[in-house]
């Protein structure tokens, strides 16, 4: 699985687990997602945790919990499917995104979103 990096800042904009989502297009589309924090700065946090201790939820539901100006701090969102794991997102501290998939384009095409990217 191979990876980036790039700032959770672009000026005064945010990147958030919505927008990276978003940005992941039909790849994304029929994942079943785990989330774990290292700290909850939100209620729709415990929601997200409390989905990923069964079996995970769908892309849909975790956009629904993740609505715009949701920021994390310390944040793992796993992406799985048939049984293995795609997409690994990891939110340090509100300051930058670790991103590995498994499929290099998704790579490539947050490369193009996120000009400050650079490979892990």
């Amino acid at each position: 699985m191979k990876g980036i990096t790039f700032p959770a800042w672009h000026g005064q904009h945010y990147v958030t687990l919505a927008e990276l989502l978003v940005r992941l297009g039909s790849f994304g589309l029929d994942l079943t997602w785990r989330v774990e924090f290292d700290e909850i700065v939100d209620p729709r946090c415990v929601e997200m945790a409390s989905r990923s201790a069964d079996a995970g939820m769908d892309t849909l539901t975790l956009l629904s919990l993740t609505t715009p100006f949701l920021q994390l701090i310390d944040a793992e969102v796993r992406g799985f499917a048939g049984g293995g794991l795609m997409l690994i997102l990891t939110e340090f501290d509100s300051s930058s995104w670790d991103v590995r998939a498994v499929d290099e384009r998704v790579l490539s095409e947050l490369r193009q979103h996120y000009p400050g990217a650079k490979d892990l």
